[in-house]
Formats: C-alpha cells, structure tokens, sequence
C-alpha cells in the first residue's frame, strides 16, 4: 500500500512504510450483554459481559450477520471513544465478569483488544473473543496469551464456502483453532451458522463433527446456529428442523457438548452431565433456569467434572442487552 491507503479491514492504514491501526481506542458502541450470547455456555454462565467491537473485517462473508457493523467504514461507526482502562473500570463497576471483544472480529483491532485485556487481566476481570480465527501463526499467539475464552466461527467445512462467500481459506482457521485448544490455556468453543443449501447438508456436518473429535477431542462445545437471511446471500432462513438435526449428528458423532442457537429450543440450549447425561444447566434461551453443579463445577449427581470455567452458582443477568455510555 501507499501512504494513506487503507486495506481491505478499511481499519489499516500505511503511514511513512508502516501500518497503523487507526481505530484504536473508538468503538462502535458498548453494550452489556449475557455471556450466552457470544455464544459462551461453559465460560462462567449467566454472566454479565461488557461487549463492544470497532469497525471493519478482515474477510467478505456474503452472509455477514452484523454487516452494518463488519462492512462499515470507520467514520461510518466509531462513535464511541474509550481507553483500555476507561473499558475495565466500567466493567468493573457495573459488575461484569468480562469483556468481549465482538460485533466485529478483534483480529482487526488486535492491539486495542490486547491492551485491554491485559488491564482486564490486572483487575480481576475475564477476557473473551468472538473470532473468525483468520489470523496467522506468527500473530496467533500474542493475540490469545491474555484471552480467558474465545469463541471461534468455523463457517463451514470446505475451501470452496470459504473461497467463495468468504473470500477466505479454510485451512487457517482449522490451524487457529488446533493452535488454541492445544497450545494455550484459553477456553474454546465453536459456532457453525447453518446456511441452507450451502453448508447444512448431513455429509458435510458429519465431516465437521469428525474433524473436531479427531483434532481437538470430544469436550470442544459446538454451536450450530440459525441463518437469517442478511446483506448480500439469497438463501431462506434455517429451519429448526436442520439445526436439531446437526445436533443430533454431532451428538452420534462423539462430541458431548451441542448446542442450537437462534432458536427457542430448550433441549438444545441446556447443559448435560457427560457422565450421567443428567441437565446440569437448564437454558431457555439467554436465561438460565437452573443450575445443578457443585461449587467446584461438578456434577451435582454424579460427581462427574464439567469441563469449562464455572463458578459456585450461576450469574442471574438473564437475557437483558442495555448500552453503556463510558466516561474517559
């Protein structure tokens, strides 16, 4: 790039040979939400989580989800201005057990998503990412040391989805998510949006499935989520059917942990003991009726361990989403 170009994140841009991230410090809003809604199920449930994204991406899904966020040039969006520290001490005060770096990927605002973090770190208080796990080896692992959880979305299971709606490849992010659940200590979980006709058929979902069990082993909890239809796909919405389905799938495949998302669907939605199959954790949607684990996150009938970061109860934020103003 020349200097005063921007990339394709529309975030970067070249400066006298270098490239200067010029959304640091501006959001695009701050908002609290329930950590279900990242979505996190097995990372401190029923929790309040301080969210907020910038501006830009650095892939072109079709099917973009918060496009008018994503897709947004940053004078478009970043009304919103906020130090690390302004973030963690209003997440502090309004009794949040984390921070998310969401809405767009934080890979694109990697070095304002780290310092915060790491101030969040200092104070006591969680960090979480919702990513896409398009970055490179050599940027993974300053991104992921001081990330308590990350949920990754693995669009599909085939370079031809990623070359053509995402113009993307496949193979980084199967190497992001091998690199987090085998080389750090941060929490992972994995959301697939079901996309009809495009990524929902038995014969892909079954590969998916088999592929995590194989690499990342059968405890990674795995999101299948419903499409609406959004920004630049012509494709129906996802019926429930397909999603149970999927569920029922990954289940058989050998993974423990499956959940349904953009659906009322209770069953999909709990928690269930991988020892005794007893419900552990009772969802109806983002609200958390019940919660029968031990105060060291076991099960309460089996004695089973579950795997994840659970408190000795669970949080009673529920499914409220309320916008934070943050005072520098």
């Amino acid at each position: 790039m020349k200097d005063g170009q921007k990339g394709f994140c529309f975030v970067r841009e070249a400066r006298d040979g270098a490239v200067y991230l010029t959304s640091y410090g501006r959001a695009s809003g701050f908002c609290i939400d329930p950590i279900e809604k990242k979505p996190l199920n097995h990372f401190q449930p029923g929790t309040a989580v301080l969210s907020f994204g910038t501006a830009g991406c650095n892939l072109g899904c079709r099917f973009c989800q918060n496009w008018d966020i994503s897709k947004a040039r940053e004078h478009d969006r970043l009304t919103d201005t906020a130090r690390p520290q302004d973030i963690v001490r209003a997440a502090k005060s309004a009794g949040c057990r984390s921070i998310a770096f969401t809405y767009n990927d934080p890979v694109i605002f990697a070095e304002y998503a780290i310092d915060t973090a790491v101030a969040a770190r200092e104070a006591g208080i969680g960090s979480v990412a919702v990513s896409a796990g398009y970055i490179t080896d050599k940027a993974r692992p300053a991104f992921f040391e001081h990330l308590d959880a990350v949920n990754i979305d693995l669009k599909a299971f085939s370079e031809e989805f990623y070359g053509s709606l995402c113009f993307a490849q496949l193979e980084p992010v199967l190497d992001t998510l091998r690199y987090v659940r085998h080389q750090t200590n941060t929490w992972l979980e994995i959301t697939t949006l079901l996309i009809p006709d495009h990524n929902d058929s038995e014969a892909e979902v079954a590969t998916l499935c088999e592929w995590i069990v194989e690499q990342l082993g059968p405890d990674v909890p795995l999101h299948f989520s419903a499409y609406h239809p959004d920004y630049r796909l012509d494709a129906p919405p996802t019926p429930r059917r397909t999603l149970q389905r999927a569920r029922a799938q990954a289940l058989s495949a050998g993974l423990r942990h499956v959940y349904t998302g953009n659906i009322h669907d209770q069953e999909g939605q709990s928690t269930y003991c991988s020892g005794c199959g007893r419900r552990v954790i009772t969802r109806d949607g983002y609200h958390v009726h019940a919660y029968e684990l031990t105060p060291d996150g076991c099960c309460s009938a089996c004695d089973q361990p579950m795997v994840g970061r659970f408190g000795a109860q669970a949080g009673n934020w529920g499914p409220r989403r309320r916008r934070l103003a943050i005072a520098p």
